[in-house]
């Protein structure tokens, strides 16, 4: 072979290997950038304010601050700028903590966010894996470094799986925490088409007609009743919230709007009764997991607890309400087992920063104050399920049980109360309409007034 037909093929070996390097470079850009932002999301509050990216694959990323003025900047590895990132700053509106957000491609294969704060703030940014119909997700939580917002408080304490020594605080400091639980109850909003009256009930807010001899029972004071001056405390928690709709009824309705909307008329109902008084768990479209608001009631001195819900069934045709309290053991139809699954997926959903364990269940369901609590939770829920079959269909003539990781308070009578099935088209309607929502609220009012007239009932001290 020629020298000049050897130099030809080296060259062209050399030619190869440079293509068949520039392929292996760009499969490997390409493998960077494989993520898609599919989705961007922000939900302010007053207590934190969360921003979620939704992802095609699962993402990377690095965050710092920065002061004078206070930024936060989150760098997502291996995503390119597209329509949902620099879409960021239309989503900031009115928002607590964020003046201004935006987004730029930083590097080939790195999306640069920075966002411009009002306030110097705590974040949290942590990622979650698919859940439901959500794929990949980064979260970016802005807690305020200086509040003295209770709900604040038990946040940072779920955040740091510590929740056990501020249930022991809460008990060792009955008046600091009732300080505390007062200024949440003021913080807690009412409806801007219902404004709160705690000195007396509203006139057109009268319960539904009963006889004669059931309204004097309910308006008077129980004989067992030893409340002193501390008023009867009931802690409402509207399901779902925030990341979290809750189930979807077929019109688009979301379980969390619909239930907020029903707690809030059952608090101003309460707050009316002498001697009571209600708090919320959440008056925002806020995600608050599960163990903060077990944790809110016995902060507050809760003396019941009752979450509100409106779910979902496999099958349409479900519909009626329930009440359910805890189970010791199992659950009792295959229907009740189904919605506790569901509802105790809500952390999933929701979102949390790191997995706690169930202080609750391990050591207090065999407790006889656990079981004392499931006896009387089971009385309240016979009694709201009593009035709730007056204006709706049962789903079951019966309370159930079933493991709700919300109801796991080993010392206060906690129900779950499915308000309707929102997946039923006829009841998604009622479930929307306000003159319903007042039924139901109504409804529930008996229930607990008819519970606390049978004591032996005492406010916790």
């Amino acid at each position: 072979m020629s020298e000049h037909a050897i130099n030809l093929n080296r060259r062209r070996l050399l030619q190869a290997g440079a293509a068949g390097l520039l392929l292996t470079v760009s499969r490997v850009g390409m493998a960077a950038a494989a993520s898609e932002i599919i989705a961007v999301r922000t939900w302010p509050s007053d207590t934190y304010t969360r921003v979620t990216l939704e992802a095609s694959n699962s993402l990377k990323f690095k965050y710092f601050t920065i002061k004078d003025p206070e930024r936060l900047v989150v760098d997502v590895e291996g995503v390119q700028l597209n329509a949902m990132l620099r879409a960021l700053n239309g989503q900031v509106v009115d928002d607590p903590f964020i003046r201004a957000a935006r987004a730029g491609q930083f590097t080939p294969t790195t999306v640069r966010i920075v966002l411009d704060l009002k306030n110097e703030v705590s974040p949290q940014v942590f990622t979650l894996p698919p859940v439901a119909e959500y794929r990949h997700r980064l979260v970016i939580d802005l807690y305020p470094t200086h509040s003295d917002d209770p709900l604040l408080a038990l946040l940072n304490e779920f955040n740091k799986g510590d929740l056990d020594k501020d249930d022991k605080s809460a008990q060792s400091q009955p008046e600091k925490n009732q300080k505390k639980a007062e200024r949440d109850n003021k913080g807690d909003k009412p409806d801007s088409t219902e404004p709160e009256k705690t000195a007396k009930a509203d006139k057109n807010d009268k319960p539904r007609r009963e006889s004669k001899r059931d309204q004097d029972d309910d308006d008077k004071p129980s004989k067992n009743n030893s409340r002193g001056t501390r008023p009867f405390t009931v802690m409402i928690d509207p399901g779902h919230g925030g990341e979290d709709p809750g189930a979807i009824g077929p019109s688009g309705t979301r379980e969390k709007d619909v239930v907020l909307a029903i707690s809030r008329l059952l608090k101003k109902r309460i707050d009316a009764m002498p001697g009571m008084r209600a708090y919320l768990t959440r008056d925002a479209d806020i995600f608050i997991p599960l163990g903060v608001r077990v944790a809110k009631a016995r902060q507050v001195r809760a003396d019941l607890f009752i979450s509100v819900h409106a779910d979902a069934f496999i099958q349409s045709s479900a519909r009626g309400s329930s009440v359910f309290t805890l189970s010791e053991k199992g659950a009792t139809s295959t229907a009740a087992k189904w919605l506790a699954q569901t509802q105790n997926d809500a952390d999933l959903v929701g979102g949390v920063k790191i997995n706690t364990k169930d202080k609750y269940l391990a050591h207090t369901l065999l407790d006889l104050t656990q079981t004392a609590t499931i006896n009387d939770s089971v009385r309240l829920a016979n009694s709201v399920l009593k009035q709730l079959g007056g204006i709706n269909r049962l789903h079951k003539n019966q309370v159930e049980q079933a493991g709700f990781a919300v109801l796991k308070a080993p010392d206060i009578p906690s129900i779950l109360v499915e308000t309707a099935f929102i997946s039923n088209p006829d009841e998604e309607a009622k479930l929307v309409n306000r003159a319903h929502q007042e039924r139901i609220a109504d409804a529930m009012l008996q229930g607990i007034k008819s519970y606390t007239n049978r004591g032996p009932i005492v406010a916790r001290s």
